[in-house]
């Protein structure tokens, strides 16, 4: 019994840690494989990934003409700032490509859309409408 609790011990003591995933694979992960409240999230945590540039301008929500509705695409603004920010640094800039450019901005569409989901028809035609129009725009002059 006693060599029984020994190799138990000792196994337990002999385990080594993961190693860190690398900070390109945890920005791409929180880019293209995590819902956007989940990035929202982690974020606004003070625990979030330190070797990462979490800074960001936001986004202007535009007023529609004069109806006083405004569509908030904040989040994701926050999350294609985070996506230029990053992915543009990485291997000293040698990976940033119009592909990758372009798969962030899609993403940024996507979030942006999602963010439209929830509104009545004709809201949500006129945000979906606003929506396009940030992807147009980012792809005509977004920089990282």
């Amino acid at each position: 019994m006693s060599f029984l609790c020994s190799l138990v011990v000792a196994a337990g003591l002999s385990v080594t840690p993961l190693p860190l995933p690398s900070a390109q694979s945890v920005a791409e992960t929180l880019l293209f494989r995590t819902a956007l409240p989940t990035f929202v999230a982690t974020a606004d945590s003070p625990e979030h990934d330190v070797r990462l540039d979490w800074s960001t301008d936001g986004c202007s929500a535009p007023i529609v003409q004069s109806t006083g509705r405004s569509f908030d695409f904040y989040n994701a603004c926050q999350r294609h700032d985070f996506g230029y920010r990053n992915m543009s640094r990485f291997k000293n800039g040698r990976m940033w490509s119009q592909a990758l450019r372009l798969r962030i901005d899609k993403q940024f569409r996507k979030d942006a859309r999602a963010s439209c989901t929830s509104k009545l028809r004709l809201t949500k035609v006129q945000c979906l409408a606003w929506a396009e129009t940030y992807f147009r725009a980012v792809r005509s002059f977004g920089t990282p």
